[in-house]
């Protein structure tokens, strides 16, 4: 009883009922005229504190253990590897890293886990890291939830950084929740922007929130590290100093550590012709207005004349039309083109969430009101079935010249 976040007095409560109709999550039942509270539904909203007359409901805040916050210092990045090879969100939460810790007054660091990949701290320190923490194990060749998150866990409890950030990819949002939940550190997904706070030194944390409708800035002043996942391609990539020096330090983690209760058995890459769109200067989208699964044929052969990636917006994907993968937007990837070409795409602000930073972008649609022609740089008001055909056939006359 104690220790529950949240208790009826029953001493208060007359069994009046007030509490269960203020409750918007259906907590709250009657048993024997007091008021029981379902702690499993009770999101601790304190409406049914306010609403009672009696004082019969009260909700407790859990005793705080206060944190030694100048225990806590430097900066860290997670870099992402695939197959050895370093991620570009790693160069961008570099850039971004850099100033946080210059402001700060503190180090830039790097935290780089992976098999045979003592040749690669040379490119993070190139790109701003002062210093490189390096996990090198065999078991560590392929991302897998368990042992990463266990070696990141070890690495925070012994170095204390105070910001640890991470790219909000399919990894590094798997990755740091783990992370965070074990350390007891507070977490903000899906950054849009990073800012630190000249008084108090907190780091400002901003992101989309209400579908994109707002931005929230949340930060996290009593707990440390402070972690956020950050979007690809909203943040500039560190630029490459070839003569900057920094120090790699080779860190040694238990066996028990690098235990992992699954295995992979093998990699099966999605059959696609064209660019990933996380990485493509071009990409091609299709919308509901492609109308059917096999109209993205059009939408293909345009994207491969370009050397393009093939997007989509959400209800292209929502029905199934092609995969996940492939969706623009507050639910998808967030992209970053030097040209965007959305075909039958209206223009919803979830998907322009996705891809308004595009240098370019090029709207094709049959409806002149369509929120998209708002935002695009040109618009072609028409049948997509006729106009992007024939940008494909011109494309291709241009590009043999």
């Amino acid at each position: 009883m104690e220790n529950e976040p949240i208790v009826v007095i029953k001493d208060k409560c007359v069994g009046c009922r007030l509490c269960i109709k203020s409750c918007p999550f259906g907590a709250i039942t009657m048993q024997d005229k007091l008021a029981v509270i379902e702690l499993a539904k009770c999101t601790l909203c304190g409406a049914c504190v306010e609403i009672c007359k009696f004082e019969a409901i009260e909700i407790r805040q859990p005793a705080t253990v206060a944190v030694d916050l100048s225990a806590y210092r430097d900066v860290w990045i997670f870099a992402e590897q695939k197959d050895g090879h370093i991620q570009s969100i790693t160069y961008e939460l570099l850039g971004e890293g850099r100033k946080l810790a210059d402001q700060l007054g503190m180090q830039l660091c790097a935290v780089l886990l992976g098999h045979q990949m003592t040749d690669r701290t040379a490119e993070l320190i190139q790109r701003g890291a002062d210093r490189v923490y390096l996990v090198d194990a065999p078991e560590l060749a392929y991302f897998q939830d368990e042992p990463y998150a266990a070696v990141l866990i070890d690495l925070v409890r012994r170095h204390k950084p105070a910001i640890m950030l991470c790219g909000a990819t399919t990894i590094g949002r798997s990755l740091v929740s783990r992370v965070a939940v074990t350390v007891k550190a507070g977490l903000t997904a899906d950054c849009t922007g990073l800012a630190i706070d000249p008084e108090t030194k907190n780091l400002l944390q901003t992101r989309p929130a209400f579908g994109g409708n707002i931005m929230a800035t949340i930060i996290t002043p009593r707990h440390r590290p402070q972690m956020a996942t950050v979007r690809h391609k909203v943040m500039k990539e560190a630029v490459v100093d070839a003569k900057r020096q920094g120090e790699t330090l080779i860190e040694k983690v238990t066996a028990e550590i690098l235990k992992s209760r699954a295995q992979r058995v093998r990699f099966v890459p999605e059959t696609e012709t064209t660019t990933n769109i996380a990485e493509a200067n071009i990409i091609v989208s299709g919308g509901r207005g492609l109308q059917a699964p096999e109209n993205f044929a059009i939408v293909r052969e345009l994207a491969e004349v370009l050397g393009a990636g093939v997007g989509s917006s959400r209800a292209a994907v929502d029905a199934g039309w092609i995969p996940y993968s492939h969706q623009v937007g507050q639910t998808g990837k967030t992209v970053c083109p030097k040209i965007y070409i959305a075909c039958g795409i209206s223009g919803q602000i979830q998907h322009l969430a996705g891809m308004s930073s595009a240098d370019i972008i090029v709207a094709i649609n049959k409806d002149p009101e369509a929120p998209i022609f708002r935002m695009a740089t040109y618009g072609l008001v028409g049948d997509l079935f006729k106009l992007v055909p024939l940008l494909t056939r011109e494309f291709k006359k241009v590009l043999k010249q």
